[in-house]
């Protein structure tokens, strides 16, 4: 049985790099215009990773979200 040791500082480089956050940035804005119109795309930096988020852009798409579960089924929950 093959074992293999992950780079700790290479998995984080990663997580943090400009390309990862393009691709989680892209899977969003795919969800979001599934969504409709009352949702949009705010990208994330925290101190380990980088990603996105859809987030709804204004009142409208908050309840709308509220009501029917809009995000959750957008993503496939």
């Amino acid at each position: 049985m093959n074992k293999f040791v992950l780079n700790p500082a290479g998995v984080r480089e990663m997580l943090k790099s400009a390309e990862l956050e393009g691709v989680c940035m892209s899977y969003a804005q795919s969800a979001a215009a599934k969504a409709g119109t009352n949702y949009t795309v705010e990208p994330r930096h925290y101190p380990e990773r980088s990603g996105a988020a859809v987030v709804p852009a204004n009142a409208e798409g908050h309840f709308d979200n509220l009501r029917n579960n809009t995000l959750l089924k957008v993503i496939g929950g």
